[in-house]
């Protein structure tokens, strides 16, 4: 029996692929009536640069307060545009936005058992003639890792850039 998926992962690097990648997420989240926890995760800052920079644990957190404050208004912007092409909801499918100082094949691994997630979407870049040959490197890392379904998403050969005012 194929689980109930009530609950999708959906990683973000906030490249135009993984936008395009969103659009699928969107798509799966209504015909399964589940909702999307959107994982955007920045590899960790070496230590060396606080001490350089003077960066405290207190703004370091004022930062990624912004940060999901940022992601959160671009994906609204976003879901308002989907919306003209794929219909509501769009907004009301996401259940919780993540922002994540992690290396991200870790970090989308962690959040997908933590959340509860039953898949996972991402993009891949499919950059240049390995792009048939290779898919990127942190969907691979999760590829091979997880026990979740996962949807790979690359552009449309017909599309080399996904235009967020284009949708």
């Amino acid at each position: 029996m194929i689980p109930k998926i009530k609950k999708i992962l959906y990683c973000t690097d906030l490249s135009k692929n993984s936008s395009y990648a969103f659009l699928f997420a969107i798509d799966m989240a209504k015909k399964h009536d589940a909702k999307i926890v959107v994982l955007h995760a920045i590899d960790p800052i070496p230590p060396y640069v606080d001490f350089y920079t003077g960066l405290t644990d207190e703004k370091r957190q004022k930062q990624q307060e912004e940060m999901v404050k940022d992601l959160k208004k671009h994906l609204q912007g976003f879901c308002k545009k989907a919306e003209t092409h794929i219909g509501p909801p769009c907004t009301e499918l996401v259940s919780n936005i993540l922002v994540l100082n992690a290396h991200p094949p870790e970090a989308i691994l962690k959040a997908a058992d933590e959340e509860d997630c039953d898949m996972i979407v991402l993009g891949t870049h499919g950059k240049g003639f390995l792009t048939h040959a290779f898919i990127g490197s942190v969907s691979k890392a999760v590829l091979y890792r997880t026990r979740k379904p996962i949807f790979i998403i690359p552009l449309p050969p017909e599309k080399t850039s996904f235009d967020w005012d284009g949708i």
